[in-house]
């Protein structure tokens, strides 16, 4: 059985910077492409960046240039560095290990104050 278990999230200003983790276990982490995506009140749940086993990433547009996925295997743990964070970037960010069925943890909260 999967799980991921988040952290790092809080409450920064506009321009701040926060750092996610995201621990896996019961999977092979190294093997599988992670994301991390987001959901804010009222709105859809939307991916915000993958990484691929051997690290090619994809970023939605929103983010390109302000936050960087990376991953650890030797530590089965998945990041996301987030700088020059704006208000809209305010969710809960959940991480994912992006296979059919998706597996989701329970995300950790980014608020962003203007």
């Amino acid at each position: 059985q999967v799980q991921l278990t988040e952290s790092g999230g809080g409450s920064v200003q506009a321009g701040g910077s926060l750092r996610l983790s995201c621990i896996a276990s019961g999977n092979r982490f190294s093997m599988d492409t992670m994301g991390w995506y987001r959901q804010a009140p009222g709105k859809q749940r939307e991916i915000v960046a993958t990484i691929r086993p051997e690290g090619t990433t994809t970023y939605t547009s929103s983010v390109k240039g302000r936050f960087s996925i990376s991953r650890d295997n030797a530590r089965n743990t998945l990041f996301l560095r987030m700088d020059s964070l704006k208000p809209e970037d305010t969710a809960l960010y959940l991480c994912a290990v992006l296979k059919t069925p998706i597996t989701w943890g329970r995300g950790t909260q980014v608020t962003v104050s203007s």
